[in-house]
């Protein structure tokens, strides 16, 4: 497709420029770059399709970046990277050195937020809000919050306070529901009462009525009120729930997401409100690709896939697939066994489970910290639940897991997904924090299997024999491919080789196979190379560090956070064994990772085999 407008469009004030008869068109040729695109570099496609009539319907009416526009999570802000200067380079989506899948504020003045954790635009925007009304500014502050990340309590919480915020607060949150039918919840009456009040005329003529009427000696205030409690019993009655306006917010909708004519007149009109408002709108997921709108759930994060038939290009089987045979055969043979997800069935390898066990399984939406204590309570009442989640949204539930689960001694098994690098979603998503944190807690088990078989092994260990709550970590992606003679035993650690070599590499998880190359550069190089691997990340054995303490040098590898982590545990125990040589601890330092390839991360962080020899030999011939 020629992209004629798209290519006019070099920043949000060309998009004013437009006659709205063209402004469908300029939709087509958005969806068509973002499909196009999405289908070679893979990334977030539904929610972005659901919400291009949206995005442009905002910078036709708002001044970004006077006006902010923060959008909830940041995976559906693609066509708003179009809109805003980036179309040109949109090609280069989630590739090393290109424009992230999500908001990010180092990329551009327009990307308010950066993002990649549901349900905090709400707050954040509030807070933005409040800072423009202090400052006597007259922008205004719009979230875009899904209905999945509704189910996120944060949102509550920003809602409960921001609805109090009162007159001259210019907040609008933006409520995309992508599940519910506008005929069938609230049918005709309420569909035309709907789109009168997205007229910006009804607040005008309400900001009129009201101030006269506040004027009016006496009598005016209780008029005003007495219509507006009329007028709120006759929306009860329509609408059935004002939750929003219960909490203070001015509710408008819901109206068609896609129409972007009544979209504009729908912010038209809470522009003319003064007090926060909320505006909702149905889209459809996937909206402009039939395949993704059959299965929106499979193009909400996908990998490269062939346009015409939408078929995703067939990769290796991974660590999350794996996991998921293995609950499942577990959970056929013990009743007690039950998996908890927070919105993340498919991601985590739970889909053949949820079908199977359906009694058993409980997808929480996107409520991490309630999934913790919820696991919590079915452990006090006997069951054995197992909390299936990616390592970087495991961070938002550090207190639970501290207080309610490892503070009891509840037997909580954690199957941390995603741990370590992940590539192309960047820094938002990368678990390199969850061994550093975790390691920080009393009482918890944590393991880091490298093989599928160390899977199976490391949460029979964790269901079976561990007390307490034990951790399960292993990366995205794959199993390496080992020799023979390097496989681990199902012991909480392996060494291979001298018992008094020059030089020992520790390392655990993925980073064992690039270990086993590092050390066969090393035997070229005459120096005799020692490998540990630890199985049990914590707490480290006792056995394993001494099996190094022979070692003329030892290095320790780690993907994840240096400082805090497992590394920096195993020095302190050499230590007070009294270890006299030279070590080293490698991992990321105290710092966010950008996006990249595996590989590319691995070299760049001196992970990678080449590196771990490079250092080893550079270091002892220093000595």
């Amino acid at each position: 497709m020629e992209y004629k407008l798209l290519s006019k469009i070099k920043g949000p004030e060309d998009i004013k420029k437009l006659r709205e008869d063209q402004l469908p068109d300029l939709a087509n040729e958005i969806r068509d770059k973002m499909i196009h695109t999405v289908s070679k570099n893979g990334g977030h496609l539904s929610s972005n399709l659901g919400v291009v009539e949206l995005t442009i319907a905002l910078h036709r009416v708002f001044r970004s970046p006077y006006d902010k526009i923060v959008w909830d999570v940041g995976h559906q802000c693609y066509a708003h990277k179009m809109l805003t200067g980036r179309a040109e380079e949109f090609d280069t989506l989630r590739q090393p050195g290109g424009i992230s899948g999500f908001t990010r504020r180092g990329e551009s003045e327009h990307d308010i937020f950066s993002g990649g954790h549901s349900s905090v635009a709400l707050s954040a925007a509030f807070g933005i809000a409040e800072a423009n009304k202090r400052a006597g500014s007259k922008a205004y502050t719009v979230a875009v919050v899904g209905d999945g990340a509704f189910t996120g309590g944060m949102v509550y919480e920003a809602l409960n306070n921001a609805g109090h915020a009162g007159k001259g607060t210019r907040l609008i949150v933006i409520l995309n529901d992508n599940e519910m039918s506008i005929s069938k919840n609230v049918g005709a009456l309420a569909r035309y009462f709907a789109m009168l009040k997205a007229n910006p005329q009804y607040f005008r003529l309400k900001a009129t009525t009201e101030n006269v009427l506040n004027h009016i000696p006496v009598v005016g205030r209780p008029m005003a009120q007495g219509i507006y409690n009329v007028k709120t019993r006759v929306k009860n009655a329509i609408y059935k729930s004002t939750m929003f306006e219960d909490m203070g917010f001015r509710y408008m909708g819901p109206i068609d997401g896609h129409d972007i004519p009544h979209l504009i007149d729908a912010l038209e009109g809470a522009v003319e409100a003064d007090y926060p408002i909320l505006l909702h709108i149905n889209t459809v997921k996937g909206k402009g690709y039939s395949v993704a709108e059959k299965e929106p759930e499979i193009f909400h994060g996908i990998s490269a896939f062939n346009i015409e038939t939408g078929e995703k290009k067939l990769g290796e089987k991974g660590f999350s697939e794996a996991f998921g045979e293995y609950i499942s055969a577990a959970a056929a043979e013990n009743e007690k066994i039950c998996c908890i997800t927070a919105a993340m069935t498919l991601g985590t390898g739970l889909s053949s489970f949820a079908k199977r066990f359906p009694d058993r399984f409980y997808d929480v939406g996107i409520a991490e910290q309630h999934a913790v204590t919820f696991a919590a309570g079915l452990a006090r009442g006997g069951m054995l639940p197992v909390f299936a989640v990616y390592s970087t949204f495991l961070q938002r539930s550090y207190d639970q897991i501290i207080h309610d689960c490892a503070m009891q001694g509840l037997k909580i098994v954690f199957a941390v997904d995603r741990a370590g690098f992940v590539g192309d979603d960047g820094e938002s998503h990368h678990g390199l924090f969850d061994a550093a944190f975790l390691n920080s807690i009393p009482d918890i088990t944590v393991y880091a299997p490298t093989t599928f078989a160390e899977l199976k092994t490391a949460f029979d260990k964790a269901l079976y024999k561990a007390e307490g709550p034990v951790a399960v970590r292993y990366p995205r992606g794959g199993e390496p491919r080992l020799p023979a003679e390097y496989l681990p035993s199902d012991a909480d650690f392996d060494y291979f080789g001298d018992p008094e070599p020059d030089v020992a590499l520790v390392t655990y998880g993925r980073l064992w196979s690039e270990a086993i190359r590092a050390k066969a550069l090393l035997e070229e190089q005459g120096l005799r190379t020692g490998l540990l691997k630890l199985n049990r990340i914590k707490p480290v054995p006792k056995a394993a560090v001494r099996s190094v303490m022979g070692a003329k040098g030892v290095y320790f590898f780690e993907e994840g956070q240096r400082f805090g982590g497992i590394g920096e545990t195993f020095a302190d125990k050499l230590c007070k064994y009294g270890f006299r040589g030279e070590y080293v601890s490698t991992g990321v330092k105290c710092e966010f990772c950008t996006q990249n390839t595996v590989e590319g991360l691995l070299h760049e962080y001196k992970l990678d085999a080449a590196s771990m020899a490079a250092l080893a030999t550079e270091r002892q011939k220093e000595r």
